[in-house]
């Protein structure tokens, strides 16, 4: 048997609407690929900026200098 040296190389026509669907389903694969991504790390974000803010709510504020009085009689 001889191989078919016009099919050997040559790979099927795929119509322009395959071919659309097929960006259409990686772009999209993409994207929500990158919003989970961006998900966790605001997720990550908030957990940090809430747990330093209740680090700082348990640290009092040093007692401010009472108002000075006027040294005029």
């Amino acid at each position: 048997m001889t191989p078919d040296p016009n099919a050997t190389f040559k790979p099927a026509k795929i119509s322009t609407s395959e071919k659309a669907a097929a960006t259409d389903q990686t772009a999209r694969a993409i994207v929500a690929a990158e919003k989970i991504v961006r998900e966790k790390k605001t997720e990550k974000l908030k957990a940090q900026h809430l747990k330093r803010a209740a680090s700082e709510a348990v640290v009092e504020a040093p007692a401010s200098n009472p108002a000075r009085r006027s040294r005029r009689p």
